[in-house]
């Protein structure tokens, strides 16, 4: 059970029966669903649980009411691995109220059948509710956050315990029984650009609006708890969502049908180590995780895809990581290109003109362009090409 504070409870449930997050994302670690509980004179449970999960955070929720009854449930997120049991607390809690944001109670209507009309409050931008009764006592105060990621999404700051209830946004993949050995950032950089890499400048908005506020706890719906180092966290969502550069170093990716254009990346890379880069990520598209891969492009400050001419165009597996980017708004980096094609490269053409409407990318001089096979000429323009991103 994560500590939060003696009046702030969580409620929420491991997963580790899922093998895919939304249908796409591996998750070999599991997934968390996170909600908890705001205890004073009247008490908010935030959010619900995965549909597979709604007896499990039931038992969750009446050990910590200990036969006290929730006045509220606040629903920040109407995404489902969130959302699906909100009716399943109505019909246990028939007296509790449903708080939320306009969108989402017109999405309840859509999913359950209901919007719970004789029981809603609606929120928005600066609305707040008193769960004590005098100063000191915990008052919600919600902050509107469309499209971080979905539009009708809301959060919500407790001004006692200063308390930050995020929804999606500072979440990671695993779950929260799994003792991840690299930390909060690797996988959950991984989330940010798979899932809300899009919608930078709504987030952008969002921490705008979280600079007043003293955040000493961040309640995400998904990873743990965060407790200490709080800007930390802040400044690194403050760079991924000004598509920053968050560490110097190259990223190379790479497709190979025969070997050749990987043994040019793999030169690269060496080539590169050898000049004292300070760290060089090599990806091979085809056979690793691609949502991985894409969060090292945004990672790392320059960007090398290498990869082969096919059917006079870039090679489907580049043609679709390139896709990834662009639709996640890929831009302020250096981006070089070794290509190769056996009679008439074209792969260099073509990755410019996907990448045509990103902005700030700055294309590296040195073109590399193998003819089949790797010779002295292509390590001598591998070298130029090394220089140049140093």
């Amino acid at each position: 059970m994560q500590i939060i504070t003696d009046s702030i409870k969580y409620i929420g449930v491991d997963d580790h029966q899922i093998d895919l997050f939304e249908g796409q994302f591996e998750v070999p670690n599991g997934m968390a669903y996170n909600s908890y509980v705001i205890l004073d004179k009247k008490i908010a449970v935030m959010d619900s649980v995965d549909q597979n999960f709604g007896k499990e955070w039931m038992k969750n929720l009446e050990s910590v009411l200990a036969g006290r009854k929730p006045d509220y449930l606040v629903v920040q997120h109407m995404e489902m691995d969130h959302s699906a049991n909100i009716k399943f607390f109505a019909d246990n809690y028939p007296d509790a109220k449903i708080v939320s944001s306009r969108v989402s109670f017109s999405m309840m209507k859509n999913y359950f059948g209901t919007d719970f009309a004789d029981r809603q409050i609606v929120v928005g931008e600066g609305s707040k509710i008193e769960l004590g009764e005098s100063d000191g006592d915990h008052t919600l105060q919600f902050i509107a956050a469309p499209n971080v990621h979905w539009p009708e999404v809301i959060m919500t700051y407790d001004c006692r315990e200063k308390a930050f209830f995020s929804a999606d946004a500072f979440g990671k993949f695993g779950a929260n029984d799994y003792d991840d050995p690299e930390g909060w950032a690797c996988e959950a950089r991984r989330y940010y650009f798979g899932i809300v890499g899009r919608f930078g400048a709504n987030v952008q908005a969002v921490l705008k609006k979280t600079e007043p506020l003293k955040i000493e706890h961040i309640c995400s719906l998904h990873g743990p708890v965060l407790n200490d180092e709080i800007q930390y966290y802040l400044d690194t969502y403050g760079t991924w969502s000004l598509y920053g550069v968050e560490s110097e170093g190259v990223a190379i990716g790479y497709t190979s049908v025969y070997g050749n254009t990987k043994k040019a990346a793999l030169k690269l890379a060496e080539i590169l180590k050898n000049k004292g880069c300070p760290k060089v990520a090599v990806f091979d598209l085809a056979r690793e995780d691609l949502h991985e891969c894409v969060e090292d492009a945004f990672r790392y400050g320059k960007l090398v895809l290498a990869t082969t001419t096919y059917n006079g165009g870039v090679f489907p597996i580049m043609h679709n990581f390139i896709e990834n980017l662009r639709e996640r708004n890929y831009q302020n980096r250096t981006i070089a290109i070794i290509e190769n094609g056996t009679w008439a490269p074209a792969a260099a053409r073509g990755i410019m003109a996907m990448l045509e409407g990103c902005k700030n990318i700055t294309w590296a001089q040195n073109k590399v362009t193998v003819k089949i096979a790797v010779t002295e000429e292509t390590v001598a323009q591998l070298e130029k090409l090394a220089d140049e991103l140093l």
